[in-house]
Protein backbone atom coordinates (compact mmCIF):
# COMPACT_ATOMS: atom_id res chain seq x y z
CA UNK A 1 0.00 0.00 0.00
CA UNK A 2 1.06 3.59 -0.66
CA UNK A 3 0.41 7.20 0.35
CA UNK A 4 0.74 10.16 -2.01
CA UNK A 5 1.79 13.64 -1.01
CA UNK A 6 1.72 17.01 -2.75
CA UNK A 7 3.85 20.07 -2.11
CA UNK A 8 2.34 23.05 -3.93
CA UNK A 9 4.95 25.78 -4.24
CA UNK A 10 4.95 28.97 -6.26
CA UNK A 11 7.57 27.59 -8.67
CA UNK A 12 6.37 24.00 -9.09
CA UNK A 13 4.18 21.20 -7.80
CA UNK A 14 6.10 18.32 -6.22
CA UNK A 15 4.54 14.90 -5.75
CA UNK A 16 5.86 11.93 -3.79
CA UNK A 17 4.62 8.38 -3.32
CA UNK A 18 5.82 6.48 -0.23
CA UNK A 19 5.44 2.99 1.13
CA UNK A 20 2.54 3.19 3.59
CA UNK A 21 4.12 0.75 6.06
CA UNK A 22 7.76 1.89 6.13
CA UNK A 23 7.53 5.48 4.88
CA UNK A 24 10.25 4.76 2.31
CA UNK A 25 10.17 7.10 -0.67
CA UNK A 26 9.21 5.32 -3.90
CA UNK A 27 9.29 8.28 -6.28
CA UNK A 28 9.43 12.07 -6.13
CA UNK A 29 9.06 14.40 -9.09
CA UNK A 30 7.86 17.88 -9.95
CA UNK A 31 5.85 19.72 -12.60
CA UNK A 32 6.56 21.78 -14.57
CA UNK A 33 10.21 21.05 -15.25
CA UNK A 34 10.95 24.79 -15.46
CA UNK A 35 8.86 27.13 -13.26
CA UNK A 36 5.20 28.07 -13.01
CA UNK A 37 4.23 31.56 -14.10
CA UNK A 38 3.75 34.31 -11.53
CA UNK A 39 1.64 37.20 -12.81
CA UNK A 40 2.48 40.71 -11.58
CA UNK A 41 -0.23 43.15 -12.75
CA UNK A 42 1.44 45.89 -10.71
CA UNK A 43 4.74 46.34 -8.87
CA UNK A 44 4.88 44.29 -5.65
CA UNK A 45 1.87 42.18 -6.72
CA UNK A 46 2.05 38.43 -7.32
CA UNK A 47 -0.74 36.17 -8.58
CA UNK A 48 -1.17 32.65 -9.93
CA UNK A 49 -4.05 30.85 -11.62
CA UNK A 50 -5.34 28.12 -9.23
CA UNK A 51 -6.41 26.02 -12.21
CA UNK A 52 -2.77 26.04 -13.35
CA UNK A 53 -1.88 24.42 -10.02
CA UNK A 54 -4.56 21.80 -10.55
CA UNK A 55 -3.37 21.04 -14.07
CA UNK A 56 0.15 20.37 -12.81
CA UNK A 57 -1.20 18.28 -9.90
CA UNK A 58 -2.96 16.07 -12.44
CA UNK A 59 0.05 15.78 -14.76
CA UNK A 60 2.46 15.10 -11.89
CA UNK A 61 0.17 12.47 -10.32
CA UNK A 62 -0.16 10.50 -13.54
CA UNK A 63 3.60 10.73 -14.12
CA UNK A 64 4.42 9.53 -10.61
CA UNK A 65 2.08 6.55 -10.88
CA UNK A 66 3.52 5.58 -14.27
CA UNK A 67 7.22 6.26 -13.62
CA UNK A 68 7.08 4.71 -10.15
CA UNK A 69 5.40 1.60 -11.62
CA UNK A 70 2.69 2.00 -8.98
CA UNK A 71 -0.62 0.13 -8.89
CA UNK A 72 -2.84 3.19 -8.34
CA UNK A 73 -5.52 1.06 -6.64
CA UNK A 74 -3.08 0.55 -3.75
CA UNK A 75 -2.81 4.28 -2.97
CA UNK A 76 -4.83 4.67 0.22
CA UNK A 77 -4.32 8.23 1.48
CA UNK A 78 -3.38 11.78 0.48
CA UNK A 79 -1.45 14.56 2.24
CA UNK A 80 -1.17 18.13 0.99
CA UNK A 81 1.45 20.80 1.66
CA UNK A 82 1.12 24.22 0.06
CA UNK A 83 2.47 27.76 -0.23
CA UNK A 84 1.28 29.71 2.80
CA UNK A 85 -0.83 32.87 3.13
CA UNK A 86 -2.40 32.78 -0.34
CA UNK A 87 -6.01 33.68 -1.07
CA UNK A 88 -8.31 31.71 -3.39
CA UNK A 89 -11.94 32.78 -3.86
CA UNK A 90 -14.55 30.64 -5.63
CA UNK A 91 -18.19 31.02 -6.63
CA UNK A 92 -21.09 28.66 -5.96
CA UNK A 93 -19.96 26.48 -8.89
CA UNK A 94 -16.55 26.11 -7.22
CA UNK A 95 -14.82 28.07 -9.98
CA UNK A 96 -12.07 30.57 -9.10
CA UNK A 97 -13.29 34.15 -9.47
CA UNK A 98 -9.81 35.58 -9.94
CA UNK A 99 -6.18 34.58 -9.74
CA UNK A 100 -4.89 33.62 -6.32
CA UNK A 101 -3.14 36.47 -4.49
CA UNK A 102 -0.09 34.52 -3.34
CA UNK A 103 2.29 34.73 -0.38
CA UNK A 104 4.81 37.20 -1.89
CA UNK A 105 2.17 39.76 -2.93
CA UNK A 106 2.38 42.88 -0.74
CA UNK A 107 -0.70 44.86 -1.78
CA UNK A 108 -2.44 44.39 1.58
CA UNK A 109 0.36 45.61 3.85
CA UNK A 110 -1.31 48.93 4.64
CA UNK A 111 -4.68 47.25 5.24
CA UNK A 112 -3.16 44.96 7.88
CA UNK A 113 -1.16 47.75 9.49
CA UNK A 114 -4.25 49.97 9.76
CA UNK A 115 -6.25 47.12 11.32
CA UNK A 116 -3.49 46.54 13.87
CA UNK A 117 -3.71 50.19 14.94
CA UNK A 118 -7.52 50.34 14.89
CA UNK A 119 -8.12 47.08 16.75
CA UNK A 120 -5.25 47.65 19.16
CA UNK A 121 -1.92 45.92 19.59
CA UNK A 122 -2.99 44.29 22.87
CA UNK A 123 -6.09 42.74 21.32
CA UNK A 124 -4.29 41.45 18.22
CA UNK A 125 -1.36 40.02 20.16
CA UNK A 126 -3.59 38.37 22.76
CA UNK A 127 -5.91 36.79 20.20
CA UNK A 128 -3.98 36.46 16.91
CA UNK A 129 -0.44 36.44 18.33
CA UNK A 130 0.37 38.57 15.29
CA UNK A 131 -0.48 41.77 13.51
CA UNK A 132 -3.13 41.11 10.80
CA UNK A 133 -0.31 42.06 8.43
CA UNK A 134 -0.16 41.15 4.78
CA UNK A 135 -1.89 37.81 5.26
CA UNK A 136 -4.95 36.09 3.77
CA UNK A 137 -7.56 38.02 5.77
CA UNK A 138 -6.11 41.37 4.68
CA UNK A 139 -5.91 40.18 1.06
CA UNK A 140 -9.61 39.30 1.20
CA UNK A 141 -10.32 42.79 2.51
CA UNK A 142 -8.39 44.17 -0.48
CA UNK A 143 -10.67 42.21 -2.86
CA UNK A 144 -13.75 43.53 -1.06
CA UNK A 145 -12.56 47.14 -1.34
CA UNK A 146 -11.12 47.06 -4.85
CA UNK A 147 -13.08 44.38 -6.70
CA UNK A 148 -16.64 44.62 -5.32
CA UNK A 149 -18.15 42.79 -8.30
CA UNK A 150 -15.95 39.81 -7.56
CA UNK A 151 -16.51 40.01 -3.80
CA UNK A 152 -20.30 39.77 -4.17
CA UNK A 153 -19.91 36.49 -6.10
CA UNK A 154 -17.68 34.79 -3.51
CA UNK A 155 -19.15 31.64 -2.02
CA UNK A 156 -16.04 30.68 0.00
CA UNK A 157 -12.47 31.87 0.45
CA UNK A 158 -9.71 29.37 1.08
CA UNK A 159 -5.99 28.73 1.30
CA UNK A 160 -4.15 27.18 -1.71
CA UNK A 161 -4.12 23.70 -0.16
CA UNK A 162 -7.86 23.91 0.46
CA UNK A 163 -8.36 24.54 -3.26
CA UNK A 164 -6.43 21.38 -4.18
CA UNK A 165 -8.48 19.37 -1.67
CA UNK A 166 -11.65 20.85 -3.21
CA UNK A 167 -10.61 19.86 -6.73
CA UNK A 168 -9.87 16.32 -5.56
CA UNK A 169 -13.08 15.89 -3.59
CA UNK A 170 -15.64 18.48 -4.63
CA UNK A 171 -15.87 19.57 -0.97
CA UNK A 172 -14.77 22.89 0.51
CA UNK A 173 -13.24 22.84 3.97
CA UNK A 174 -10.20 24.14 5.80
CA UNK A 175 -8.13 23.53 8.94
CA UNK A 176 -7.28 25.45 12.09
CA UNK A 177 -3.64 25.65 11.09
CA UNK A 178 -4.63 26.89 7.63
CA UNK A 179 -6.80 29.63 9.09
CA UNK A 180 -4.01 30.61 11.46
CA UNK A 181 -1.69 31.10 8.48
CA UNK A 182 -4.15 33.67 7.16
CA UNK A 183 -4.49 35.47 10.53
CA UNK A 184 -7.99 34.09 10.80
CA UNK A 185 -7.69 32.06 14.03
CA UNK A 186 -8.39 33.37 17.52
CA UNK A 187 -6.15 31.39 19.88
CA UNK A 188 -7.77 32.82 23.00
CA UNK A 189 -11.29 31.75 22.01
CA UNK A 190 -10.05 28.76 19.98
CA UNK A 191 -12.28 29.63 17.06
CA UNK A 192 -12.38 31.63 13.83
CA UNK A 193 -11.44 35.30 14.33
CA UNK A 194 -14.83 36.57 13.17
CA UNK A 195 -14.17 39.87 14.94
CA UNK A 196 -11.38 40.58 12.44
CA UNK A 197 -13.61 39.65 9.49
CA UNK A 198 -16.34 41.91 10.90
CA UNK A 199 -13.83 44.74 11.27
CA UNK A 200 -13.03 44.23 7.58
CA UNK A 201 -16.80 44.14 6.86
CA UNK A 202 -16.45 40.65 5.40
CA UNK A 203 -19.31 38.14 5.57
CA UNK A 204 -18.29 35.53 8.15
CA UNK A 205 -20.28 32.87 6.24
CA UNK A 206 -17.52 32.90 3.61
CA UNK A 207 -15.30 30.84 5.93
CA UNK A 208 -15.31 27.13 5.00
CA UNK A 209 -16.18 24.37 7.43
CA UNK A 210 -13.26 23.34 9.64
CA UNK A 211 -11.87 19.80 9.63
CA UNK A 212 -9.21 18.30 11.86
CA UNK A 213 -5.81 17.18 10.64
CA UNK A 214 -4.97 13.47 10.63
CA UNK A 215 -8.61 12.55 10.07
CA UNK A 216 -10.59 11.78 6.90
CA UNK A 217 -11.23 15.39 5.82
CA UNK A 218 -12.84 14.50 2.48
CA UNK A 219 -12.59 11.83 -0.21
CA UNK A 220 -11.57 11.79 -3.87
CA UNK A 221 -14.72 11.97 -5.98
CA UNK A 222 -15.32 10.60 -9.47
CA UNK A 223 -14.11 13.78 -11.20
CA UNK A 224 -10.98 14.00 -9.06
CA UNK A 225 -10.21 10.35 -9.78
CA UNK A 226 -10.72 10.83 -13.51
CA UNK A 227 -8.48 13.91 -13.62
CA UNK A 228 -5.59 12.46 -11.60
CA UNK A 229 -5.69 8.69 -12.01
CA UNK A 230 -6.13 8.24 -8.24
CA UNK A 231 -8.67 5.76 -6.85
CA UNK A 232 -12.10 7.17 -6.11
CA UNK A 233 -12.97 7.23 -2.41
CA UNK A 234 -9.50 7.51 -0.88
CA UNK A 235 -9.31 10.11 1.90
CA UNK A 236 -7.36 13.33 2.25
CA UNK A 237 -6.20 13.15 5.85
CA UNK A 238 -3.67 15.96 6.15
CA UNK A 239 -2.86 19.45 4.88
CA UNK A 240 -0.53 22.20 6.07
CA UNK A 241 1.43 25.20 4.86
CA UNK A 242 4.92 24.54 3.56
CA UNK A 243 6.87 25.63 6.65
CA UNK A 244 4.78 23.71 9.22
CA UNK A 245 4.90 20.76 6.82
CA UNK A 246 8.68 21.08 6.52
CA UNK A 247 8.81 20.85 10.32
CA UNK A 248 6.65 17.71 10.24
CA UNK A 249 8.92 16.25 7.56
CA UNK A 250 11.89 16.77 9.92
CA UNK A 251 10.17 15.26 13.00
CA UNK A 252 9.62 18.63 14.67
CA UNK A 253 6.48 18.44 16.82
CA UNK A 254 7.41 19.39 20.38
CA UNK A 255 8.41 22.40 22.46
CA UNK A 256 12.12 23.09 21.96
CA UNK A 257 12.42 21.43 18.56
CA UNK A 258 13.39 23.70 15.65
CA UNK A 259 13.17 23.21 11.88
CA UNK A 260 15.53 25.29 9.76
CA UNK A 261 15.87 25.83 6.03
CA UNK A 262 18.72 27.58 4.27
CA UNK A 263 17.85 28.25 0.66
CA UNK A 264 17.68 31.60 -1.13
CA UNK A 265 16.15 32.89 2.07
CA UNK A 266 16.38 31.23 5.46
CA UNK A 267 13.65 30.16 7.86
CA UNK A 268 13.82 29.21 11.51
CA UNK A 269 10.61 27.54 12.71
CA UNK A 270 10.56 26.86 16.45
CA UNK A 271 7.76 24.83 18.05
CA UNK A 272 6.53 26.08 21.41
CA UNK A 273 3.67 25.43 23.82
CA UNK A 274 3.68 29.04 25.11
CA UNK A 275 0.72 30.92 23.60
CA UNK A 276 1.96 34.45 23.96
CA UNK A 277 4.28 36.84 22.16
CA UNK A 278 5.53 40.39 22.25
CA UNK A 279 6.68 40.32 18.60
CA UNK A 280 3.91 41.49 16.24
CA UNK A 281 5.97 41.57 13.05
CA UNK A 282 9.51 40.18 13.46
CA UNK A 283 8.09 36.74 14.27
CA UNK A 284 4.92 35.12 12.91
CA UNK A 285 2.91 32.53 14.83
CA UNK A 286 0.89 29.68 13.35
CA UNK A 287 -1.00 26.74 14.77
CA UNK A 288 1.34 23.80 14.23
CA UNK A 289 0.17 20.68 12.39
CA UNK A 290 -0.59 18.91 15.69
CA UNK A 291 -2.31 21.91 17.35
CA UNK A 292 -5.39 21.07 19.43
CA UNK A 293 -7.12 22.21 22.61
CA UNK A 294 -5.24 19.57 24.58
CA UNK A 295 -1.95 20.16 22.74
CA UNK A 296 -1.74 23.88 21.86
CA UNK A 297 1.53 23.81 19.94
CA UNK A 298 2.58 26.83 17.90
CA UNK A 299 5.17 27.35 15.22
CA UNK A 300 7.16 30.55 15.72
CA UNK A 301 8.48 31.47 12.30
CA UNK A 302 11.34 33.87 11.67
CA UNK A 303 12.33 34.57 8.06
CA UNK A 304 15.76 35.77 6.91
CA UNK A 305 15.59 37.15 3.38
CA UNK A 306 19.34 37.49 2.94
CA UNK A 307 20.66 33.93 3.24
CA UNK A 308 21.70 31.58 0.42
CA UNK A 309 21.17 34.32 -2.15
CA UNK A 310 24.34 35.96 -0.76
CA UNK A 311 26.48 32.88 -1.36
CA UNK A 312 24.92 32.32 -4.78
CA UNK A 313 25.77 35.90 -5.74
CA UNK A 314 29.39 35.26 -4.81
CA UNK A 315 29.39 32.05 -6.85
CA UNK A 316 28.07 33.87 -9.88
CA UNK A 317 30.60 36.69 -9.58
CA UNK A 318 33.83 35.09 -8.37
CA UNK A 319 36.44 33.32 -10.45
CA UNK A 320 35.86 29.96 -8.72
CA UNK A 321 32.24 29.85 -9.85
CA UNK A 322 31.36 26.56 -8.12
CA UNK A 323 30.25 25.99 -4.54
CA UNK A 324 32.76 23.17 -4.14
CA UNK A 325 35.68 25.39 -5.14
CA UNK A 326 34.43 28.21 -2.91
CA UNK A 327 34.03 25.88 0.08
CA UNK A 328 37.53 24.46 -0.45
CA UNK A 329 39.04 27.96 -0.41
CA UNK A 330 36.98 28.96 2.63
CA UNK A 331 38.12 25.91 4.63
CA UNK A 332 41.78 27.01 4.68
CA UNK A 333 40.84 30.42 6.16
CA UNK A 334 40.63 30.53 9.99
CA UNK A 335 37.43 31.16 11.94
CA UNK A 336 36.53 34.84 11.73
CA UNK A 337 38.05 35.18 8.23
CA UNK A 338 40.89 37.25 9.72
CA UNK A 339 38.53 40.15 10.40
CA UNK A 340 36.56 40.15 7.14
CA UNK A 341 32.79 40.47 7.71
CA UNK A 342 29.91 40.01 5.29
CA UNK A 343 26.57 41.54 6.22
CA UNK A 344 24.32 39.38 3.97
CA UNK A 345 21.04 41.29 3.83
CA UNK A 346 20.93 42.34 0.18
CA UNK A 347 17.58 40.71 -0.60
CA UNK A 348 15.19 43.50 0.40
CA UNK A 349 13.68 44.54 3.70
CA UNK A 350 14.36 42.23 6.64
CA UNK A 351 11.48 41.49 9.00
CA UNK A 352 13.78 40.69 11.91
CA UNK A 353 15.09 44.26 11.63
CA UNK A 354 11.52 45.62 11.60
CA UNK A 355 11.53 45.75 7.78
CA UNK A 356 14.64 47.92 7.58
CA UNK A 357 16.61 47.61 4.35
CA UNK A 358 20.15 46.88 5.51
CA UNK A 359 21.78 45.69 2.29
CA UNK A 360 24.89 43.58 1.71
CA UNK A 361 28.20 44.95 2.97
CA UNK A 362 31.77 43.64 2.79
CA UNK A 363 33.68 44.99 5.80
CA UNK A 364 37.35 45.17 6.82
CA UNK A 365 38.81 43.97 3.52
CA UNK A 366 42.56 44.44 3.27
CA UNK A 367 43.54 44.30 -0.38
CA UNK A 368 47.08 43.21 0.49
CA UNK A 369 46.24 40.24 2.70
CA UNK A 370 42.69 39.04 2.00
CA UNK A 371 41.64 36.89 -0.94
CA UNK A 372 38.71 34.99 -2.39
CA UNK A 373 38.81 32.40 0.39
CA UNK A 374 38.31 35.13 2.99
CA UNK A 375 35.24 36.39 1.15
CA UNK A 376 33.78 32.88 0.94
CA UNK A 377 34.43 32.13 4.60
CA UNK A 378 33.09 35.50 5.71
CA UNK A 379 29.94 35.02 3.60
CA UNK A 380 29.20 31.57 5.07
CA UNK A 381 29.88 32.88 8.57
CA UNK A 382 27.81 36.02 7.99
CA UNK A 383 24.80 33.95 6.91
CA UNK A 384 25.31 31.61 9.87
CA UNK A 385 25.52 34.62 12.21
CA UNK A 386 22.21 35.89 10.82
CA UNK A 387 20.61 32.55 11.77
CA UNK A 388 22.08 32.80 15.29
CA UNK A 389 20.87 36.41 15.56
CA UNK A 390 17.38 35.30 14.54
CA UNK A 391 17.38 32.43 17.01
CA UNK A 392 18.31 34.86 19.77
CA UNK A 393 15.19 36.88 18.86
CA UNK A 394 13.12 33.70 19.08
CA UNK A 395 14.60 32.77 22.46
CA UNK A 396 13.73 36.23 23.72
CA UNK A 397 10.09 35.57 22.79
CA UNK A 398 9.31 32.35 24.67
CA UNK A 399 11.00 29.91 22.30
CA UNK A 400 13.38 27.27 23.59
CA UNK A 401 15.97 25.59 21.39
CA UNK A 402 16.91 22.01 22.27
CA UNK A 403 17.69 20.62 18.83
CA UNK A 404 17.75 21.97 15.27
CA UNK A 405 16.73 19.76 12.34
CA UNK A 406 17.33 20.63 8.70
CA UNK A 407 17.17 19.10 5.25
CA UNK A 408 20.29 17.83 3.53
CA UNK A 409 20.45 20.63 1.01
CA UNK A 410 21.63 24.16 0.31
CA UNK A 411 23.50 25.90 3.15
CA UNK A 412 23.35 22.98 5.56
CA UNK A 413 25.62 20.98 3.25
CA UNK A 414 28.41 23.37 4.26
CA UNK A 415 30.43 22.28 7.30
CA UNK A 416 31.52 25.88 7.94
CA UNK A 417 27.93 27.12 8.02
CA UNK A 418 26.50 24.25 10.10
CA UNK A 419 29.42 24.05 12.54
CA UNK A 420 29.22 27.80 13.12
CA UNK A 421 25.50 27.70 13.94
CA UNK A 422 25.73 24.57 16.10
CA UNK A 423 28.70 25.91 18.08
CA UNK A 424 27.20 29.33 18.77
CA UNK A 425 23.74 27.99 19.63
CA UNK A 426 25.21 25.16 21.68
CA UNK A 427 22.89 22.47 20.31
CA UNK A 428 23.03 19.70 17.72
CA UNK A 429 21.94 20.19 14.13
CA UNK A 430 20.47 16.96 12.78
CA UNK A 431 20.46 16.62 8.99
CA UNK A 432 17.76 14.64 7.20
CA UNK A 433 17.33 13.54 3.60
CA UNK A 434 13.67 14.34 3.00
CA UNK A 435 11.34 16.73 1.17
CA UNK A 436 8.04 18.45 1.81
CA UNK A 437 6.20 16.17 -0.61
CA UNK A 438 7.57 13.06 1.11
CA UNK A 439 6.59 14.49 4.49
CA UNK A 440 3.06 15.23 3.29
CA UNK A 441 2.73 11.70 1.88
CA UNK A 442 3.86 10.13 5.14
CA UNK A 443 1.54 12.39 7.14
CA UNK A 444 -1.41 10.87 5.29
CA UNK A 445 -0.87 7.83 7.51
CA UNK A 446 -0.71 9.70 10.81
CA UNK A 447 -4.36 9.06 11.59
CA UNK A 448 -3.40 7.06 14.68
CA UNK A 449 -1.81 10.17 16.24
CA UNK A 450 1.37 8.27 17.10
CA UNK A 451 3.85 11.09 16.49
CA UNK A 452 6.68 9.26 18.26
CA UNK A 453 6.47 6.27 15.94
CA UNK A 454 6.19 8.66 12.98
CA UNK A 455 9.34 10.48 14.12
CA UNK A 456 11.23 7.23 14.73
CA UNK A 457 10.50 6.20 11.14
CA UNK A 458 11.89 9.53 9.88
CA UNK A 459 15.09 8.93 11.86
CA UNK A 460 15.35 5.38 10.50
CA UNK A 461 14.72 6.42 6.89
CA UNK A 462 16.24 9.86 6.56
CA UNK A 463 18.86 10.79 9.18
CA UNK A 464 22.13 11.58 7.41
CA UNK A 465 24.41 13.08 10.06
CA UNK A 466 24.54 15.34 13.10
CA UNK A 467 26.66 18.46 13.54
CA UNK A 468 27.67 18.84 17.18
CA UNK A 469 28.90 22.04 18.86
CA UNK A 470 32.67 22.27 18.61
CA UNK A 471 34.72 22.27 21.78
CA UNK A 472 36.54 25.56 21.24
CA UNK A 473 33.74 28.11 21.12
CA UNK A 474 35.86 31.22 21.77
CA UNK A 475 36.92 32.06 18.18
CA UNK A 476 33.32 31.70 16.99
CA UNK A 477 32.05 34.00 19.74
CA UNK A 478 34.73 36.57 18.92
CA UNK A 479 33.84 36.48 15.21
CA UNK A 480 30.11 36.75 16.00
CA UNK A 481 30.65 39.78 18.24
CA UNK A 482 32.74 41.43 15.54
CA UNK A 483 29.95 40.77 13.03
CA UNK A 484 27.28 42.15 15.39
CA UNK A 485 29.32 45.30 15.91
CA UNK A 486 29.47 45.86 12.15
CA UNK A 487 25.75 45.10 11.78
CA UNK A 488 24.71 47.49 14.54
CA UNK A 489 26.60 50.26 12.79
CA UNK A 490 24.41 49.81 9.71
CA UNK A 491 21.22 49.39 11.76
CA UNK A 492 21.88 52.67 13.57
CA UNK A 493 22.47 54.70 10.41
Amino acid sequence: MYYIGYDLGSSSVKVAIVNAKTGANIITLNEPTNEMEIVAPQQHWAEQDPNMWWNYICVATKRAIKEGNIDASKITGIGISYQMHGLVVVDKDREPLRNSIIWCDSRAVEIGNNAFKALGEDVCMAKLLNSPGNFTASKLKWVRDNEPDIYTKIDKYMLPGDFIAMKLSGEINTTKNGLSEGMLWDYKADTVANWLLEHYNINTNLTPNIVENFTAQCEVNAQGASDTGLPEGIPITYRAGDQPNNALSLNVFNHGEVAATGGTSGVVYAVTDVLKSKEPSRINHFAHVNYSNSNPTLGKLLCINGAGIQYRWLKDNLASNTYEAMNNKAEVVPVGAEGVCVIPFGNGAERMFNNKIVGTHFCNLNLNTHNEGHLCRAALEGIAFSFVYGMDILKGDNAEIKVIRAGNDNLFRSEIFSNTVATLIGHDIEIYNTTGAVGAARAAGLTDGDFKKFGDNITANDHVMTYKPLGNKAPYQKAYQNWKTQLEGFLNN
